[in-house]
């Protein structure tokens, strides 16, 4: 999937009926289950975060595939019952330092089982599908385990009191954009006593482009500080700590055509402007798990064309799929040789030795058409990749900018020469 950029299975099998068959036969197989592969996808990981600072970055992505009333595929209700697919949720290892994506790290890929009739502030944690956030970062902490600091970071939706009270500890930290306006330990709520602030510094800040806005540049205005949130009065908070103590970083643009508004909270102690800035920086490396879900969906697999039959399949097709594209993000983020990243940080050993015979293939004759980058560096397999285009058509690594990634990207080579058949793989 990665080598042939697609999740057709016609076109994975190059055409020839028995490949295809057999990717279907793989897919269905009652022993390749979600859990098996969702387990695979922080193989490489765990060891690529050793003694790094990383930024573990989750978010959920909706899936939507083509249904009619009377083909629903057995897929559920998502974007508020107006499509239908699968969700993914998924998070991603980041070097806090470089940005550098070192992979995945845990996550899920499930449907929506019909609607839930009990009021959402009703029910018990474990009964709501924001228990997501809790579970897959608590799953990070094993495959994290050999990192120096890990801080979790997320999105509105992750503001979340029970992740607050249990997750932080020892090396792991969190950082959260504010969904909720939560009442304070002395009186007040969070937005009183920031809005009560003076700012303390200001920035020159560059927004990159949404589908929602256009990049642009804008100064923005910082203040900070630290409060003790009070428990939420809700099923969901039910024997959990009175109170927890954060601290928040108030990012404004007072003056944008757009207003940029972020209130962000952390564990990390932020004791100066110079800390406050890093959080904020940080945080804006949540722009990776973006690129991913787009590398899956419109610029790059194109997951959402898949016209599988069964939700059970599209469910696994979709936890390759994640896996597939997180690979392409790594090759694209190394292709300037900058980096330094080892290969194995995306390859198995036994790809790795598939990359090295076609490397000896790829060797031209003079300096420019030699591989320029370290042996087994992320950068080498990326040249790798590219090689038997640099003549004709273009890559995804050789057209993807550093923070945008084009929509023609179907054309990395077929590398796995040895796997195409999957005899590599077992599901024991």
């Amino acid at each position: 999937m990665v080598a042939r950029q697609d999740i057709c299975l016609r076109r994975l099998g190059e055409g020839r009926r028995a490949r295809e068959v057999g990717f279907h036969r793989l897919l269905s197989n009652d022993k390749v289950t979600i859990e098996r592969l969702i387990e695979g996808w922080s193989e490489q990981t765990v060891s690529a975060v050793a003694g790094r600072h990383v930024l573990a970055i989750q978010d959920t992505s909706e899936i939507t595939f083509a249904t009619t009333p009377g083909r629903r595929r057995g897929l559920g209700e998502i974007g508020k019952g107006r499509g239908r697919g699968v969700l993914v949720h998924a998070m991603v290892a980041v070097d806090a330092a470089s940005g550098g994506c070192l992979g995945l790290v845990a996550g899920s890929v499930y449907i929506r089982k019909g609607r839930i009739k009990t009021p959402h502030a009703k029910r018990a944690l474990e009964d709501k599908e924001s228990r997501r956030w809790i579970d897959t970062a608590v799953q990070a902490k094993s495959v994290l385990a050999e990192a120096a600091t890990v801080t979790i970071v997320a999105d509105r939706e992750s503001d979340v009191y029970a992740n607050w009270a249990t997750l932080p500890g020892g090396n792991v930290h969190l950082l959260t954009r504010v969904m909720h306006d939560r009442a304070v330990v002395g009186g007040g709520t969070l937005s009183k006593v920031a809005a009560a602030l003076p700012f303390v510094a200001t920035r020159r800040l560059e927004l990159l482009a949404t589908h929602k806005r256009a990049a642009r540049k804008t100064e923005v205005s910082l203040r900070f500080g630290k409060v003790d949130v009070c428990r939420p009065d809700n099923p969901g908070a039910k024997g959990l700590p009175k109170s927890v103590s954060v601290n928040f970083v108030d990012v404004v643009d007072l003056a944008g055509v757009e207003p940029v508004h972020w209130r962000l909270l952390t564990t990390h102690e932020v004791g100066d402007a110079a800390t406050a800035w890093q959080i904020v920086d940080w945080y804006r490396r949540r722009w990776t798990i973006e690129q991913l879900f787009r590398l899956m969906k419109t610029h790059g697999l194109r997951l959402e064309d898949s016209q599988l039959a069964s939700a059970d399949v599209l469910i696994k097709l979709a936890a390759i799929a994640t896996k597939a594209a997180v690979v392409i993000l790594q090759l694209v983020q190394a292709r300037d040789g900058q980096g330094g990243e080892p290969a194995g940080n995306a390859f198995s050993p036994s790809e790795i030795a598939v990359l090295d015979s076609l490397d000896a293939s790829y060797q031209g004759r003079t300096v420019l058409q030699s591989d320029p980058h370290r042996r087994h560096s992320l950068a080498w397999a990326a040249w790798t990749h590219c090689t038997p285009w640099r003549m004709g058509r273009l890559s995804i690594l050789q057209t993807a900018r550093a923070y945008h990634i084009t929509p023609r990207a179907r054309i990395l080579p077929r590398h796995r020469q040895g796997l195409g058949t999957l005899r590599d793989v077992c599901m024991p």
